[in-house]
Order: structure tokens, then sequence, then C-alpha cells
């Protein structure tokens, strides 16, 4: 993982003692809340409904056993025990005090890290594939170009006020596992002609009040000039973006407006007159933040083949989550091990300070000391060799991190919610509970199959309610909490913005209503290996539709429909 120099920390030290002044001129009233209030958000510190939250940033979601640890320390120290963790592959610390937040900064500059462009008109963190670098599909690893986004981007003068928030999200692989279609730039590295490997550029991405499914800007952009290009879209937004009206302000609507082929136009004449050499990464740059992910060879574990089938015939919980929750290595003998962080009951995303520790302990000792934040909220430990599966997973149980339900319909995607928010309309964070205990049992969520449930509190979406195979977003229906539920999205390749299924429910109808909707794709479903936004795209909504609001089939179960695919 990438490694800070003396530059990178003076420049974060100094940084948060710039914003030590800040909070102590604010805190003397030399400062307003409408004058500190731009200030704060520059280094991620959002007044919420009942105490300020720290937004963390981590950048592609590459986190050490070091910075973990220091992150469990916030939690215990300055907030009330935990973190949470995001869909912007970050964390937040929900309960935080003004007068401490100095302190904070300074102890997460002490481990290479920081809270700067986690929130305001900026470019956000970059994300990535949370297996980057070690997912067997890959072309390259994005983490390099992820990194050089961050460096360009930082306090970039011409980008850090734009018209609204920028998100840039990369992936090197076969599969889109960072959601690339779904951001203002999408970026996936492809092979061209002779075996280069150049970028494919999608724009104009998002969810949101208004959201849209990224268009290509170019098929391939050689890596030596990406920086120009982007700069050349970045321009054209940066010039043409609404500043008059918050709610189309992003680049998505730019790009709608204008048509992708206009945009395009507009960004080559922009990318023709620009400095190139000025902009474009130097070789010597690129080879020095290239050598901070190059890692030597995996060592050579022995066979364990033998010993992992003996536990998963006698062990059915650890043969469950050897299942679901580990994925293939480009390494052989090697694992990537995705830590839940949804048992059901407990809070999305949320984690406490010993699971932390707990995590951080067993990257120490299993996986390099590195961890990974997926944008599904969970953890992963990159690199396990495989006869250390066990191992880890016995750690895991300890402190009840074994769920076993990676991408299942209990691994839901959920934001804070009406319970933290003041921009939500209503509460993610108990719906997420109630539904998560319908499906508890792990043997029916197995047997319902890869299923993404996400939920929003509003409609900005910070849930991603737009591409969960059944979104659920919460809305203010003449004073009290209802939820529109949407089928059918998905923010893989094939990308899709859910559907409206009907009129919305209240809070104590939802439950019911999944269990619905669920039923009803058990009865449809061709198979079992057939998923359900596969089978949503076969047989449309109206049986859904249907199930939910036709009174007499509301008492169609979850039982008998996992009968009748058995038939």
């Amino acid at each position: 993982m990438y490694k800070y120099d003396d530059f990178d920390r003076t420049f974060v030290a100094d940084r948060a003692q710039q914003f030590r002044d800040q909070v102590g001129r604010r805190l003397a009233g030399d400062l307003t809340e409408e004058q500190f209030k731009p200030l704060r958000l520059q280094n991620g510190l959002y007044l919420q409904l009942h105490a300020y939250m720290l937004r963390v940033a981590i950048p592609y979601g590459v986190l050490s056993s070091r910075q973990l640890r220091q992150l469990a320390l916030i939690a215990r120290k300055w907030d009330r025990g935990f973190g949470h963790f995001t869909t912007r592959q970050n964390i937040q610390f929900n309960w935080i005090k003004l007068d401490d937040a100095p302190d904070i900064l300074d102890a997460l500059a002490s481990v290479d890290m920081h809270a700067i462009q986690t929130s305001g008109n900026c470019v956000r963190n970059v994300t990535a594939d949370p297996y980057a670098g070690v997912a067997n599909d890959e072309i390259e690893d994005p983490r390099i170009w992820a990194e050089v986004l961050r460096q360009w981007s930082t306090i970039h003068p011409e980008f850090t006020f734009l018209p609204r928030k920028f998100k840039i999200a990369i992936t090197g692989a076969a599969e889109d596992r960072a959601a690339i279609l779904f951001h203002d730039i999408g970026l996936k590295l492809v092979s061209g002609a002779k075996g280069a490997i150049g970028f494919r550029v999608f724009v104009g991405g998002g969810q949101g009040r208004t959201p849209y499914i990224a268009q290509e800007l170019a098929s391939f952009i050689p890596r030596n000039e990406l920086l120009s290009y982007l700069e050349a879209i970045m321009r054209v937004y940066n010039m043409h973006g609404r500043r008059d009206n918050i709610y189309k302000a992003r680049i998505k609507i730019l790009v709608n407006a204008l048509g992708i082929d206009e945009f395009r136009r507009q960004v080559e004449s922009h990318w023709g007159e620009l400095d190139k050499a000025s902009i474009n990464l130097p070789v010597a740059e690129l080879s020095r933040i290239t050598a901070q992910f190059s890692q030597g060879p995996l060592p050579k574990r022995e066979n364990s083949d033998d010993a992992i089938k003996a536990r998963r015939l006698r062990d059915r919980n650890f043969d469950r989550w050897f299942r679901t929750n580990v994925r293939p290595h480009r390494v052989t003998g090697y694992s990537t091990v995705n830590i839940s962080f949804k048992k059901p009951g407990k809070i999305p995303g949320d984690a406490t300070a010993e699971q932390m520790e707990v995590v951080a302990e067993l990257a120490e000792r299993f996986s390099f000391e590195e961890i990974r934040v997926t944008y599904q909220q969970n953890l992963a430990l990159p690199s396990v060799a495989i006869a250390d599966l066990m191992s880890v997973y016995d750690g895991l149980v300890v402190a009840q991190l074994e769920t076993a339900n990676t991408e299942l319909i209990t691994d839901i995607i959920a934001c804070p919610g009406l319970d933290f928010c003041n921009l939500a309309n209503a509460r993610s964070i108990g719906i997420a509970q109630e539904i998560a205990q319908l499906f508890a049992d792990p043997s029916i969520a197995e047997e319902i199959g890869p299923l993404r449930l996400n939920i929003s509190g509003c409609i900005n979406a910070c849930g991603h309610h737009h591409v969960g195979n059944i979104g659920i977003l919460g809305v203010d229906k003449k004073g009290t909490e209802h939820y529109q539920i949407t089928l059918g999205g998905s923010p893989k390749d094939d990308a899709a913005i859910g559907e409206i299924v009907g009129p919305s429910f209240p809070a104590e109808q939802v439950p019911s209503a999944i269990r619905a909707i669920v039923a009803t794709y058990l009865s449809q479903r061709i198979s079992p290996s057939e998923t359900f936004v596969v089978a949503y795209g076969r047989i449309g909504k109206d049986p859904f539709r249907s199930a939910l609001y036709d009174a007499p089939k509301l008492s169609h179960t979850i039982d008998s429909a996992l009968e009748v695919t058995h038939v």
C-alpha cells in the first residue's frame, strides 16, 4: 500500500494544525457558524441531528492494521465505541464534540490519515475495486491510479470549489466491483492495440434525486494521458455546471442536457488546447508510486485442502462461511476473506472498537497487515493463505464477525437515516434490522441466493437504493415515514436503475412487503441458479406488484415458495 513520505506527512500535519486554529476561533466566538461551516466541511466535519459527525478518508478503501487500530482508539476515546463504514469506503464517527475534533485530526495524522475532501464541492475520496491487486480477473492494479488521482485532486486549485461534489471510481478487473457506472467519472483499465493498457472512460453517472447510468465518453485513453483528459472533463464541468440550482448541479445533469456527443466534443476540444506535458504524470513519478504497491512473491504455503474439507464436513457454519465469504485470489494457495458487518439485528456497517481491533490483529497475523473497506460497508482481508482460513474464521467467531452473508439478502446496505442525518425523511437502521431478522436463518438467505437490498433514508441515496435489486427509499408522507420500493436495480456491469413498483408503504408494512417480494421471486424463478435480477428482467414487475397490492396474495410465504422451487 502507499506509504506517506515527509511531504505527505507535513502536508497533513499542517492541515490539522490549521483546523485546530479554526476550531479555536469558532469556540471563542470569533467565527460565526456561517463562516465556520465551509472550513469544517473541508475537513470532513458535519453538523448532524445530535452531534458533529466526522468522516475520515480511506483512499480507495485500503487500510493498514496500524490505521485500523487508531480508528478503534478514536471510536473508544472520542465517540461512543463504534464507527460506521460507508458506501464511499470511508468511516464516519457520529458523536464527535467540536472541541475534540482537532485532537482527532492529530491522531489521524499520526498514522498517515486525514479527513480532507470527504465533504464539500470537490473531488471526493476516489473509490476502487476492494479486491484490487489480488483479483484473479484483473488486467492491472487500479490502486496505483487511484493514488495518482488522489494526489492530483487533493486541493487542486481549479477543482476545490466545483458546482457540486464529484465522485470517481476505478476498476482494473473484468467484473465491475466498484459500481463505476454510477459515478461522475468511472474508469476501467482495458487492453488496447498491441497490448497497450489504457482507460475506458465513463461520465455522468449518479444516483440521488435524478439517477443516471454513466455513458461512455472514450473507449481508450492511454495511461500516460489520463490526467490531462480528466483535467479537460473537469474544466468543461467547472465552466458549464449549474451553480444556481443545487439539484441540477451534478455533472450528470450537464451531460444529459448537452448530450454525450456534444459533451465529448467540448472535452476533446479543451484536451487539445491543454499543455499536456505539464499535466500528465512524469514517468519517474509514476514509477515512484507504482513501487509503493509492488509486492514480492507471496510465500508458498503447504496444501491444506484435506484439512479444509474435513472442517467443512464437520462444521456446517464454517462450510457456509467458506462458500459465501471466501473469494478467489490471483495467487494459488491464497484467498480473499470478506468480513461482514451485517449480522442480523445489528446496524449495517457499524463496527465496534473491539471488532476493529480483532480485524487489525487478524490482518497482522494472516493478511500482511492490510485491510480493505468495501462499498457494501464491510471489510476484507485481501491475501489470506488457504491454510490459515480456519484460524481466521475462529478469530472472527470470537468477535461475532463470522456472519456468512456476503451479497445475500441480509448483507443490507443502509445509510444512517433519520436516526442521525438531518437530511433524512425516514429511518433506515430499524427497517434494515427488521428485514435482516426476517431472513436471519442463514440457510434461507443462502437458498434465496445473491440479492442486493439497499435502503436510503432520503432521495440523496446514500444507501444506493436505486441500484439495489430491491431498493427501499424513505419518504415523508404527510408527516409520517413511508417507504417506496424499487425493483431490478444493479450496480454492476448489467447496470440498471430500479423501477418503482407502486405506492409507498408505512414502516410497519415494509417487512411484510419484502417477504412478499422474495416469496414471489422464489415461486417464479426457473431454477435456484436464476438470480433475482435475472428473474426480474424476464418477468417484469407485474407479478411483484400483484403480490404487494392484491391482499389475498400477501399470504404467499417464503416457505411455500421454497417448496415450489424444489418440486
